[in-house]
């Protein structure tokens, strides 16, 4: 009898493992998703464009990455396996394309959209790339990765720098931009940048997307499975690209993503164009009035829900002369809490428009730069002077 391999027992346990849950825990067969408004004109589609399986380096099968990401609330993934380092290579196969089709019979059967992609895994520079929405990964298996990252091109890809921030890509202690990067750039044959990668923020890839007009993207780079890295039961998420498109196809998918349309979602911060964190926050919270008027000197509580998963930060940034307000707020994700306003002597009777300037500290519209915004209502004074 053949002895199993490592990699032929952890693929059958995971198998079992998964099955088994998905036959007896309600939880884990659950989807939870992910409540982020649409920006105006676009569906915001919640998405992973690098994880990998046991046809490189990862842990698990392609199935349980759809099924993973299903029960995420993901709308769109990417297998990414590594082209150059494929360790598991005497137990699977050594097809390129195998993974995505595996993961892509999944996704159809869970209605989940799955993009066809390989890593280029090459030494600095150019260090690593995601190629996705490929036709065939085999192209890309070349020695040179100048053939491999021109063979991706000439199928239509759209091509990223992997983790620019992670310490076997740095020198010195510095993420580096090389001439390598220059000339990519100008030949069209780099589209984006991991701002993100796993738990990772990288605030020089966010000044590089803002300045090079590259794509913004948070990724996972998932090798093991989900459960031992993120613990979803507390809140905790993987790291997402948010992509806003026309519609929820493969499509637009891709359009969306040349045309620069993300943001960055990563633990309870959000990292993008203010065109776009702007709309989200707006649309995320609604806000009542006091129910009876103020009078100087007294305190009253408007309403604000925050429909949305994340919890928004917020300080304030200056003050205004009708009322006072909280110094820090936090609005919980799915929650409304109470907003305490107290009347300035000296206000005139009469209904005002007030605009509390607040900045959404969680809201990185640059490196170190937070949204700004107003929490905009009206608001009823009876007179000036406070009851006895």
């Amino acid at each position: 009898m053949k002895t199993l391999s490592y990699v032929t027992l952890l693929v059958g346990l995971t198998v079992v493992l998964t099955t088994t849950a998905w036959a007896h825990d309600p939880v884990t067969r659950a989807r939870t998703p992910i409540n982020i408004p649409d920006v105006p004109g676009y569906t915001t589609l919640k998405c992973d464009f690098h994880m990998h399986t046991v046809f490189s380096d990862g842990l698990v099968w392609p199935t349980v990455r759809a099924e993973e990401a299903w029960r995420e609330g993901l709308d769109a993934i990417a297998i990414t396996d590594h082209l150059e380092y494929r360790p598991h290579q005497a137990d699977v196969s050594t097809n390129f394309n195998r993974s995505y089709e595996i993961a892509k019979t999944a996704g159809t059967d869970l209605d989940l959209l799955v993009v066809r992609g390989s890593e280029i895994t090459r030494q600095m520079p150019p260090g690593h790339m995601n190629a996705i929405f490929l036709t065939n990964s085999t192209d890309l298996a070349v020695p040179e990765w100048q053939d491999a990252v021109a063979a991706a091109r000439a199928q239509g890809a759209f091509i990223f720098w992997n983790h620019p921030g992670w310490e076997s890509q740095i020198t010195n202690g510095q993420v580096i931009w090389y001439p390598e990067h220059t000339k990519l750039l100008e030949q069209g044959m780099l589209h984006g940048i991991e701002v993100v990668n796993t738990r990772s923020y990288y605030p020089e890839a966010h000044r590089w997307a803002i300045e090079k007009k590259l794509t913004m993207l948070s990724n996972s780079d998932i090798h093991n499975p989900l459960n031992l890295e993120y613990t979803l039961r507390d809140g905790d998420h993987r790291p997402t690209t948010f992509v806003f498109a026309k519609s929820r196809t493969l499509k637009d998918l891709k359009e969306a993503l040349f045309a620069r349309r993300t943001a960055v979602y990563t633990g309870n911060r959000l990292i993008g164009d203010e065109e776009f964190l702007r709309p989200i926050f707006q649309g995320s919270i609604t806000i009542t009035k006091p129910s009876t008027p103020f009078r100087s000197g007294q305190a009253r509580f408007a309403q604000i829900h925050n429909r949305s998963s994340l919890d928004y930060e917020l300080q304030r940034t200056s003050e205004i002369p009708e009322v006072t307000s909280p110094a820090r707020l936090v609005l919980p994700a799915g929650k409304t809490v109470l907003l305490q306003l107290k009347a300035k002597a000296g206000t005139t009777t009469g209904n005002h428009s007030i605009k509390l300037p607040y900045k959404v500290t969680n809201l990185l519209i640059a490196p170190e730069t937070p949204l700004s915004t107003t929490l905009n209502l009206e608001i009823t004074f009876n007179s000036t002077k406070a009851e006895k």
